[in-house]
């Protein structure tokens, strides 16, 4: 499967690795899309915007990596917020060992959110490709 490579270190490398499972899939991928904007007035961004060929169907990405326990994990969920804003469907990818048990459940029930890991089956899910 596409989606088996070493983890990401950064979330730099993670937005690569998930541009990488998508684009083996055959879909066109876009970064750093513009959005409009957020309700206080700072552009809205999505990191990566997937696009079937066949279909045109879209799909917006977020790429979190999280590799020692922090902060960051507590912006995920207003993020979750965010992507009801947006004109297409969305997903938040996360990956990195610092994620809490706790927020990782969360994230997991919402539906919005999955492992790098993951994503591959999830798109093709989505994307209507064979299994």
């Amino acid at each position: 499967m596409a989606g088996r490579e070493t983890a990401p270190a950064s979330g730099k490398a993670l937005e690569q690795a998930v541009q990488r499972v998508a684009e083996g899939l055959g879909l066109d991928c876009a970064s750093q899309v513009r959005v409009g904007r957020r309700i206080w007035g700072a552009e809205r961004r999505i990191d990566l915007v997937l696009r079937d060929r066949q279909s045109g169907r879209r799909l917006g990405l977020e790429c979190k990596f999280q590799g020692t326990v922090g902060s960051a994990e507590e912006k995920i969920p207003a993020l979750i917020d965010d992507i009801a804003a947006w004109p297409i469907d969305g997903l938040v990818v996360i990956s990195g060992e610092g994620f809490s048990a706790n927020m990782k459940a969360f994230l997991l029930s919402t539906g919005k959110v999955v492992y790098l890991e993951d994503l591959e089956i999830w798109l093709r899910l989505y994307f209507g490709m064979d299994l």
